[in-house]
């Protein structure tokens, strides 16, 4: 049911909370008059049937023990519409006069002389409501309790209560009608405005993305501001999504075309050493270029996710040092020698196991890419109080202080002539870093170069 509503349209929601508890307390109230209605009618015949047995009593009891008279009878039918039935017995419990096939009494105790006593029975296969009392009689030389039972038909005050009970179902139908009729023009008008401004927006282009400034009333201004918050945001990051696709693009095309240039090359080579001097070649540039793919995917994949949300406990020591030993171990047939240190109290932080990997082997490749000509790279895990620090430090020719705040830039290399590297991997780190809520830092060191990542805890 749940579901079902979700489904529904604003106006149709809006309908069926309004009037569906109208219809609930019609019907309550419908069920509650009908109680009520069933309550009174009975008492008002309860007291009409207690006023026609004092009648029947004095009446007989002046005749002598004769029969109501037809005239009587047919009055009293005629004024109450169902029609009347009574016996009355003597003191002794003779049969005095009345109808012989009284309905069978409920009350087996005594009773009290002059108190009316009620009760629903079955007389003759119908259904009745009867009355039973006792009342003092001295004359005609008779002198006691006499017992009168008068019984009537139901249907007629049945009647009564349908046709007081259809009625009141009846006016509230009209009203709940009316209401709901009511409520749907007033919902279909309400919600004019936002039809309109759903117009307006769907009147677009994909390329429009100004700010909504069209009058709204003022429960949709909130709406009205977020949306215009998104276009924003959106215009933000397609104008990001555009400078990256077309760096990236002049990026590619250079190692693409060198590929496609030495493939050719390697085609015509006149000898074997020659031919395996060219694949070389297309191998060292395929190289190249597969880490430039990599590094463009890693860095779409940090901007296309939220870190503290997807951060997890992670061990950053045993991370850090069996990824620094992976690479160790790669490069120490280069003649690279790599140093790991720890320093603090060792304790788990909150982080992406996969993306700290990520900013570790960037800053390694960077070190080795600018290390001097036998390369020592040392790799620090500070635990500080409140932060961790993860150093990579090589002992090549350093980062001046003009780009050292650069060196974080897409695209950007301290030494354009070089052709290694494509600019990437520190403003991964740096993207990477503050997706963690920290930041990545060039330190002012006199001889080699230091970058420094800061954590949180």
């Amino acid at each position: 049911m749940k579901l079902r509503l979700r489904r529904l349209a604003l106006r149709e929601r809006l309908f069926l909370m309004i009037v569906a508890p109208l219809v609930l307390v019609a019907i309550l109230a419908s069920v509650a008059r009908y109680l009520q209605f069933t309550s009174v009618s009975r008492q008002v015949y309860d007291n009409t049937l207690y006023s026609i047995a004092l009648t029947i009593s004095r009446d007989v009891m002046q005749s002598q023990g004769d029969m109501l008279t037809t005239q009587l009878l047919n009055a009293m039918t005629s004024a109450l519409g169902d029609e009347i039935f009574y016996r009355v017995t003597g003191p002794n419990g003779a049969y005095v006069t009345g109808y012989s096939d009284a309905p069978i009494s409920s009350f087996s105790t005594a009773l009290a002389p002059g108190k009316p006593n009620y009760y629903d029975s079955v007389a003759n296969g119908v259904p009745v409501r009867a009355l039973i009392m006792q009342d003092y009689v001295n004359e005609n030389g008779g002198k006691g309790l006499a017992t009168v039972e008068v019984w009537q038909t139901v249907s007629q005050r049945k009647a009564l209560s349908h046709d007081l009970i259809f009625q009141t179902m009846l006016y509230f139908a009209i009203l709940v009608s009316t209401a709901a009729l009511t409520v749907w023009f007033g919902i279909t008008f309400g919600l004019r405005p936002l039809r309109e401004l759903e117009g307006a927006i769907l009147a677009r282009t994909p390329d429009d993305l100004k700010p909504i400034r069209r009058w709204v009333p003022e429960e949709l201004t909130t709406l009205v501001e977020a949306m215009n918050s998104l276009f924003t945001r959106l215009n933000t990051a397609f104008a990001l999504r555009d400078a990256f696709i077309s760096d990236a693009a002049h990026q590619v095309r250079n190692p693409i075309a060198a590929i496609q240039a030495q493939a050719e090359a390697a085609m015509t080579a006149p000898t074997e050493k020659v031919l395996r001097e060219r694949i070389a070649d297309v191998a060292d540039v395929a190289r190249r270029t597969g880490r430039l793919t990599h590094q463009l995917l890693s860095m779409e994949r940090v901007r296309g996710r939220k870190m503290r949300s997807l951060a997890s406990p992670i061990d950053i020591a045993t991370a850090v040092e069996d990824t620094t030993r992976s690479f160790a171990e790669r490069v120490i047939t280069q003649g690279v020698a790599v140093i790991y240190e720890v320093t603090g109290e060792r304790r788990w932080i909150q982080a992406d196991s996969i993306l700290i990997n990520e900013v570790l082997m960037n800053l390694l490749d960077n070190a080795v890419t600018y290390a001097g000509e036998t390369p020592t790279i040392t790799v620090t895990l500070r635990f500080l109080a409140t932060e961790v620090w993860l150093e990579v430090a090589d002992d090549g020719p350093g980062i001046s202080d003009p780009l050292r705040e650069r060196v974080f830039d897409r695209f950007f290399r301290a030494d354009p002539d070089t052709l290694q590297g494509c600019g990437l991997g520190l403003a991964i780190v740096q993207d990477i870093a503050r997706s963690h809520n920290g930041r990545a830092i060039v330190l002012p060191d006199t001889e080699g170069c230091t970058i420094r990542v800061i954590l949180p805890n």
